[in-house]
């Protein structure tokens, strides 16, 4: 028998696109507390079926594919704008293909305008009723309105008008922002990407026996498999050293590991990585909000995904991208020293290298040393760091490594950071390794 919070979330997945949800209507339709129904809606939100806009409400959108992340909605763009609509409410769950900006005069502009954009201008009235008839929505900027005849045309043809107080520059540079930060997210593996899905999962019941395991053991030659009650809920893991001098006829539900460490479609594989070196596990149950089985996740799987992705070109450039990209090796004889110009996107407010890119210095020296002694990838575990000097933008900072300690598992480097000739900060960093 499904949870409430399940019935919610499946009445809200059956809802047609650009449908108005309600606290109070969910609550009254499902006989459910607003309280239960409120939940499910933000879960929904969270799953990227819904979206919420102040003044408008909450209304179903279309669930985007992660290889179509870069498309925003209209009324994604409406949050990201600070915006308010005016007209074409009914089409706020539409996708919209590009932006284009009106900066030009109108037989000029309207070329470039068709259906499925998003059209930005000022306050010309008729370059908002041309774009609404070419198929296009209107955003205007600088917090002007528009005219009576194009808000009912925007509504008869369900296409947005969204005003902004922001200018047009301001606008392009944060739908931009909202699109490179979506791009960065859909280079990172999520569990998502490389489970096995429930269909070609091999699982055992609460009812089944020791014997099944090992008839299942024969037949698949896997010897860890999830275990399931009759709702398909996720109760505990049964591996070779559970069964070992068991008797066949014991149930199943008696020697397996109760409560086991799970994850969602949603945790990166990084995250994943760190859990099962660090537990020592070779399979993890992938379950939903409600603990159901949607497929397990095996060690070898994540650690190939993770090698995978460090040879992949990332269409965002993160920070780290953005620091390691400027790095440089220094070898002299047998020792390895690096080199990195701080730029100005790696300062804070006062023109200083900020912390957070002094640390990715030494976990990015540290872990070019440990790759010199030890293949493989690995996981930081701790760092100390001590900031002596501020250094200031344009400096050039040099990198000295030290090797520690370097065991199976773990391994010690001490970082040195000069400016100059001057030592400016100093790091102990301890990491656990990750076998190829």
């Amino acid at each position: 028998m499904a949870t409430k919070h399940e019935q919610i979330l499946q009445y809200i997945t059956e809802l047609g696109v650009g449908e108005k949800i309600s606290v109070r209507r969910i609550a009254k339709a499902l006989q459910v507390s607003e309280g239960t129904a409120y939940r499910a809606i933000k879960e929904a939100e969270n799953q990227g079926l819904v979206s919420t806009i102040e003044r408008v409400g909450t209304i179903r959108i279309e669930k985007k594919q992660k290889d179509n992340i870069e498309k925003l909605t209209y009324a994604e763009v409406v949050n990201i704008v600070e915006g308010q609509v005016l007209g074409g409410r009914n089409g706020l769950h539409k996708t919209l293909n590009r932006f284009v900006i009106g900066a030009m005069k109108l037989e000029a502009m309207m070329r470039y305008v068709e259906a499925g954009n998003l059209l930005i201008v000022g306050n010309r009235y008729q370059v908002h009723k041309l774009a609404l008839e070419a198929g296009a929505a209107v955003l205007i900027t600088g917090g002007f309105d528009t005219n009576e005849n194009v808000i009912a045309l925007a509504d008869e043809l369900e296409l947005p008008v969204i005003t902004t107080s922001y200018d047009t520059f301001t606008v392009a540079t944060m739908i931009n922002r909202a699109i490179y930060d979506q791009l960065i997210k859909k280079e990172i593996v999520l569990v998502n990407d490389i489970l096995i899905p429930l269909q070609d999962t091999y699982f055992m019941t609460t009812d089944n026996t020791v014997n099944k395991w090992h008839q299942m053991n024969q037949r698949t030659g896997h010897s860890r498999y999830p275990v399931i009650d009759p709702e398909m809920k996720v109760q505990g893991m049964i591996a070779a050293k559970d069964v070992l001098g068991a008797q066949m006829q014991t149930p199943i539900e008696k020697v397996m590991t109760k409560n086991p460490i799970t994850v969602n479609e949603r945790t990166s594989v990084a995250s994943v990585a760190h859990v099962m070196v660090w537990e020592g596990i070779e399979l993890l149950p992938v379950i939903d909000e409600q603990r159901h089985l949607l497929g397990v996740i095996s060690r070898q799987d994540v650690l190939k995904a993770l090698q995978m992705t460090q040879r992949q070109p990332h269409v965002g450039e993160t920070l780290d991208d953005l620091v390691t990209g400027r790095f440089h090796e220094m070898r002299a004889g047998s020792e390895y020293n690096y080199q990195c110009e701080v730029t100005p996107q790696m300062t804070n407010q006062l023109g200083m290298i900020s912390y957070g890119v002094l640390t990715t210095l030494v976990t990015e020296t540290g872990s070019r040393l440990l790759k010199q002694y030890k293949r493989g990838d690995l996981v930081v575990e701790n760092i100390t760091l001590y900031f002596i000097k501020p250094v200031q933008i344009e400096s050039t900072i040099d990198m000295k490594g030290k090797l520690l300690e370097v065991g199976r598992k773990h391994g010690k480097v001490d970082v040195e950071l000069y400016h100059e000739g001057e030592i400016v900060g100093k790091a102990l960093l301890m990491a656990q390794l990750l076998d190829r």
